[in-house]
């Protein structure tokens, strides 16, 4: 999944050294806590300035950010459109949030259009699609997405793990590079940048309830 070679990059090996020389290597407690480093928040920004967010959360991995994100911000009530192939980690994050989940065909606009045409006029919506999926490499029309999620008052939910380092301007994603901004982007810092961990991006409201 290194697929710029970074992970290997003299800078990233110095800036890992650097840090760890100066910080230890583990916090010794939740960021709730006292376990904040500074240079967690130094990543958060530069993150959501990079992307164009006005916060961001780090998380471990990848995994426990979809698992952390969707049921924070999905419950019981609410109805999630999942494209069907959706990560595993995404599937399991709608699972535990006991949303509705509506899993609509690869790719198929228009059937999510149909599915959220009928959709009970209930709770909050939420459309989550990956922008470049992680087991094909094709790529959704994250525009068209856009349009929808505005359409029927839905949130666009995205994941750019795959995307992110390789497309848009400066490898902001496939949302970028189609011109839109989704409501949440989910990003890995464990494809393109070589490094780990990942994140999610959005809105202060958002993160702070994150």
């Amino acid at each position: 999944n290194d697929y710029l070679g970074l992970a290997h990059h003299p800078a990233l090996q110095s800036g890992a050294i650097t840090a760890m020389a100066s910080h230890g290597n583990g916090a010794g407690a939740s960021r709730l806590l006292s376990g904040n480093f500074a240079l967690l928040d130094e990543l958060e920004n530069a993150v959501a300035r990079w992307l164009g967010f006005e916060k961001a959360l780090w998380f471990s991995s990848g995994y426990l950010a979809n698992i952390g994100l969707v049921p924070a911000l999905a419950e019981e009530g609410d109805h999630i459109f999942s494209d069907a192939l959706n990560h595993a980690s995404t599937i399991d994050g709608c699972r535990l949030s006991k949303a509705t989940l509506h899993i609509y065909p690869h790719r198929d606009v228009a059937a999510l259009e149909r599915a959220l045409q009928h959709c009970a006029n209930t709770g909050h919506k939420f459309i989550l699609s990956e922008s470049v999926f992680s087991m094909d490499g094709d790529i959704a029309d994250v525009a068209k997405l856009r349009e929808l999620a505005d359409q029927h008052d839905a949130f666009l939910v995205l994941d750019e793990a795959h995307a992110l380092g390789c497309y848009g301007p400066q490898g902001t994603g496939i949302a970028r590079a189609q011109g839109v901004t989704p409501d949440v982007i989910i990003g890995t810092f464990g494809k393109a940048l070589g490094s780990q961990g990942a994140f999610v991006a959005a809105s202060q409201d958002v993160i702070s309830w994150l």
